[in-house]
Order: structure tokens, then sequence, then C-alpha cells
């Protein structure tokens, strides 16, 4: 195994004029290759634009079955490039039944697998309940020909539980394709406050689990969502690594080092230390009940 793996962050624009973004995707993945990425990662949903802005049977057109033309001409860039490839699709399984799914294509173009986004929101134009069934497969790391990789999809990224998971089944990165930006009914200093949150959040993951981690967006005005790009990666300590633009499409080439997570995990022991005797209760949706409530 080499000493390091080399993430490519593909931070795309914003699709406001509902094109189909996949040769944009493909040409982005042959840049990134060209500029030394090993496994490249692209924004959720990026073929198309973020339809969960409104509630419209109409949408349901832009799912593809997967196996399907999406990952066959991700599976030809990734064997052209000798690249993994980590996108992000709007999976149709069976009429009515729908899933916001990520997709991993090894270095040869062999697809490893699939995962469904296991938490989904439903905020003022995030309408994601309307599309997308919950995910019915556990996370799981895909062993590439450069690394292992985890994978989970946006809202994903607010739930350490399935981070640990992954860690757990030995992921050195977690990777997170992501359609995230602020809506005009906020204020300005709520926008910079959510930014900041979202990042932190991430960090957290990677400092309590020892990996890497990055969330790749996409960027600029698309209807009602201002996406602010912000595409990142962190360390195993959660040092800055990149932080991609906030307004404009750009490619992000990370070096990733092996021997510094063995470092950290050697100077900050968490999996030696968990009390995995003292989690009942972990799987509970909320432990507390109305008795428990301040009085007053």
């Amino acid at each position: 195994m080499a000493a390091s793996f080399t993430l490519g962050l593909l931070q795309l624009r914003a699709n406001a004029d509902g094109g189909d973004r996949l040769e944009d995707g493909v040409r982005a993945i042959r840049e990134a290759a060209a500029q030394g990425a090993q496994i490249c990662v692209l924004p959720e949903l990026f073929r198309s634009p973020y339809f969960c802005q409104e509630m419209e049977t109409k949408h349901f057109a832009l799912a593809e079955p997967i196996p399907g033309p999406g990952t066959r001409r991700l599976g030809q860039v990734a064997a052209e490039c000798g690249v993994v490839v980590v996108g992000s699709l709007f999976e149709r399984a069976g009429v009515g039944v729908y899933f916001n799914t990520a997709v991993v294509l090894d270095a040869d173009g062999t697809l490893l697998g699939k995962y469904r986004k296991l938490h989904i929101p439903q905020d003022p134009l995030y309408a994601e309940k309307f599309y997308f069934t919950p995910g019915d497969l556990p996370p799981q790391v895909f062993k590439t020909r450069f690394g292992k990789v985890g994978v989970l999809v946006c809202w994903d990224q607010w739930y350490p539980e399935v981070a640990r998971l992954l860690a757990l089944q030995g992921a050195e990165v977690i990777v997170y394709p992501t359609a995230i930006g602020s809506i005009d009914s906020e204020p300005a200093e709520e926008h910079a406050r959510q930014l900041d949150a979202w990042q932190t959040v991430q960090r957290g993951h990677a400092i309590a689990n020892g990996v890497f981690v990055a969330a790749v967006n996409r960027v600029g005005r698309e209807g009602g969502i201002d996406f602010w790009g912000h595409s990142f990666a962190v360390g195993p300590l959660g040092e800055w690594l990149v932080d991609a633009s906030q307004t404009h499409a750009e490619l992000q080439i990370v070096h990733c080092d092996r021997d510094r997570q063995a470092e950290v995990r050697n100077i900050w022991p968490f999996f030696r230390d968990r009390r995995i005797d003292a989690y009942a209760g972990i799987d509970r949706r909320f432990a507390a009940s109305n008795d428990d409530e301040p009085q007053g």
C-alpha cells in the first residue's frame, strides 16, 4: 500500500439552465486525473438541477436505474483515466420507489457498489422526502485500488453515528457528495452560522474517528438557493487541507498521508478507550420523557 492517496474534489457550478451535467462531470474527472487525483468525488445529484426545491412528479423522469447510463459513463471515464470515481445519482429502483444514491466506480471502471442516502431532510426548498425513500443499505467501506473509501451523502453529514460505523469498518477517508446552500428568507449572519456549523460538524467526525473527511458541493445560484460551494477536506485531527471558493466552480487536489493518520490515532487512541459496554440506548429515537422536562 502506498504511503498516501490523492483526492480530487470536483466542485461544479449550480445547474441553473436545467441541462444534463453528466459530461461536465466527465470533463472534471479528466482534469482531476491529469492533475494527479486518484479518487474523484462529484457533488450530490450532479447530473441535474437540484429539483427538490419543488414537489413535482415530472422530476421522477430524471431518475435512472443502477447500473444504468450514468454508471456506464462514469465507469468509462474511470477506466480511461485510471481513477476511482464517486458519483451521486437519482436512482429508480422501481415505479414509485426512488433513492438518492452514491455509486463507486473502481479505477478499472468496475461498479464496486452503491450507498443509498439514509437521512432524508424536509425543509424549505429541500423537499427530499417527496422524492427519496430512506436508504435501505447499511453504510459500507469500498475497497478501491487507491484506498478504503466510506461514502455518505449530504444530510448524513450531521450524524456522528454513521461516520463512526464507517471508521469501525476501516475507512481511511469519508466523502460526502453534497448539495447545500442558503435561502433568501434567512439573514446573512444566519447563513454564516450555518456554513460554519456544516464544516465544524464534519471536522468533528474526522477528529473523533481519526480519518480524512471531504465534502463536495455545487456552487452558485439555482432557483431559490445560493449553493455556497466551500467544498473542503480535513485531516484526521480536523486540520484544514483545502477549502474551495464560495463563488465559482473549481477543482481541489488533496494529498492524504497514511502515516499522518496512524500518528494521530496513536496519540489520540479514541478507539482504545471507547466504552462499548456503556452505550446502550444509542439505538433509541429519544431517551428522555416528558417527566424529564424542567418545571417552572
